[in-house]
């Protein structure tokens, strides 16, 4: 029987931002920074519509890119993700 939260349709969060449950190793770290990389995949994904489109230049969505790789990689860092 399904549980009735999936029986509904998907809200407008939920269809701008789709999040996937997380199958790793259990941290809180690793949760989080799965979080993070999904809305890092989000943005990207976003960006590059967004100069396809013609809604963005290059150079824009470059900038965009590096900013969210750089908040990222901050955030490896900040959770110790990858550390010995």
């Amino acid at each position: 029987m399904m549980h009735p939260d999936e029986m509904r349709p998907p809200g407008k969060q939920e269809f701008l931002y789709p999040r996937s449950k997380y199958y790793g190793k259990f941290s809180p770290e690793n949760l989080a920074f799965n979080a993070n990389l999904q809305e890092f995949s989000q943005r990207i994904s976003y960006l590059c519509s967004l100069e396809v489109g013609g809604k963005l230049t290059p150079y824009e969505a470059y900038e965009g890119i590096k900013e969210a790789w750089e908040t990222l990689n901050r955030s490896r860092a900040g959770l110790h993700i990858g550390d010995p």
